[in-house]
């Protein structure tokens, strides 16, 4: 009987059908885990997603850069000190008079200039734009981002419980080998088995027993991940589920909407309008400039005689280049080399999201029949086992029959319980694959970043130094 209670805790790890306390890890916390909860404390705790959270805000202010473009650029300026002065002075050259004036002065000034750009080739509103199709840019990025967090957090949390159950698994395994061997000896004691069955009993006990602490190991660097990934130490954790719903039924559909509206495509996308705006801007430098500048100056005691003036211009300014050296020239081929190679980038960001849906498609559909042929093998070496023990009382079987049979049957669980682990991580790998992995999607209970409520914090400041908590 003792070979028989790990078979139903076997069963008890099918997705999505039993319930917490069907998982006997007496060597975990009190505390149970969902594969939900530990999705919406990645996506809020993950301090990778909080990086990229912190670099799209930060290519938010590109925008209000390249709007400054548009306002008048205002600058005071004065000055103020001691001099003094000693000037001698002669009327004419003949019948000359001399007259000398000497004194201390404390001349100052003060204005304020105002320059307002009205034309520059354009470069303002291309740079707009340009910062704009960047922060899109950055955005989509932040959406691969968010898959691979949510991603690697559904990996560790199944890595967890696959290992975790199959250190269990072993450890029964050994409580099994310890009883095996117990019998074994009685047996021995009173002639029925030779001082072989013994020996064959204590190794596969001592081989199940390194099993154990290889399990054991496995089981603390997948803690240590969880904890990296999730951000909290794992408590008891409760059978995950795919979540093959949300993804496309079928794989030329998954392969349109992943080279359609993958993060990664629309991402390259943004780019090549960056990149297209770049040139616009560079092909800006080879335009006139017209400006118009306002100037306002108060001066005192400029000389010894001169105790204040004031100065008020209006002024329109025009700049046109004829030649600068050629390295406007240089920049603008520089800019369309790089259109070129983000145009091709996009190419390769389609072929490699089409190639990663086609590669999950075929895993899911192998994990699905992997479950099937692994319960089917589970239930086969219990049978074989039963039957083995049966013989072997009767004498028809030996001890290494009974041993090997045993074996056979902890290999069917572990191949058993990584199945349904490889069926519920490659169900989300698919939906990362298709670009669909997403809080919204999955309708986790967690508030959901938005990006755009810093953008709009920040698009139209005109000045302040306060940074936006972006909530």
């Amino acid at each position: 009987m003792a070979g028989r209670g790990p078979g139903r805790w076997a069963r008890g790890l099918a997705i999505g059908t039993i319930a917490c306390a069907g998982w006997p890890f007496a060597f975990l916390p009190a505390r149970a885990d969902t594969l939900e909860g530990a999705l919406v404390l990645a996506y809020q705790n993950n301090p990778s997603l909080n990086s990229q959270r912190a670099s799209v805000r930060a290519t938010d202010e590109g925008v209000p850069q390249a709007l400054s473009g548009y306002r008048p650029k205002v600058s005071v300026n004065g000055s103020i000190g001691q001099q003094y002065l000693d000037t001698t002075t002669r009327s004419s050259t003949i019948n000359a008079n001399y007259s000398q004036l000497s004194g201390n002065m404390t001349p100052s000034n003060f204005g304020i200039t105002a320059t307002q750009t009205l034309y520059n080739g354009f470069q303002t509103s291309n740079k707009t734009r340009q910062a704009e199709s960047q922060v899109q840019a950055a955005r989509e990025q932040l959406r691969v981002a968010e898959q691979t967090v949510l991603l690697n957090a559904v990996t560790a949390y199944m890595n967890l419980l696959r290992d975790g159950a199959i250190l269990d698994l072993q450890r029964r395994n050994v409580e099994v080998l310890q009883e095996q061997l117990r019998q074994t000896r009685d047996r021995f004691n009173v002639g029925e088995v030779t001082r072989t069955d013994v020996a064959q009993s204590e190794s596969r006990l001592a081989s199940g027993r390194s099993q154990v602490l290889s399990a054991e190991a496995i089981y603390k660097a997948s803690v240590a991940t969880y904890r990296q990934v999730i951000g909290v130490e794992p408590g008891k954790l409760t059978p995950g589920s795919p979540v093959d719903r949300f993804s496309p039924p079928n794989l030329p559909q998954s392969v349109g909407v992943a080279t359609g509206t993958h993060p990664a495509v629309t991402n390259a996308q943004y780019n090549v309008d960056a990149a297209l705006l770049q040139v616009k801007v560079a092909e800006g430098a080879l335009y006139p400039t017209l400006s118009l500048q306002g100037n306002v100056q108060q001066s005192y005691e400029i000389g010894l005689l001169q105790l204040k003036t004031f100065n008020a211009s209006v002024l329109g300014q025009l700049s046109v280049p004829i030649y600068q050296g050629g390295a406007e020239y240089s920049l603008i081929r520089q800019a369309k080399e790089t259109l070129g190679q983000q145009r091709l980038n996009l190419d390769v960001a389609r072929d490699q999201v089409r190639q990663t849906v086609v590669q999950s498609w075929g895993q899911l559909e192998a994990s699905k029949a992997n479950i099937e042929a692994t319960q089917a093998q589970v239930q086969a070496s219990e049978i074989a086992l039963n039957g083995v023990r049966e013989e072997a009382r009767v004498g028809q079987r030996t001890t290494l029959d009974v041993l090997n049979a045993q074996q056979e049957l902890v290999n069917a669980r572990v191949a058993l319980v990584s199945a349904q682990r490889d069926r519920v991580v490659a169900s989300y790998t698919l939906l990362a694959a298709v670009g669909r992995l997403s809080p919204q999607v999955l309708a986790l209970r967690v508030p959901v970043y938005d990006s755009n409520v810093h953008y709009q914090q920040v698009r139209d400041t005109w000045a302040g130094v306060r940074t936006p908590d972006g909530r």
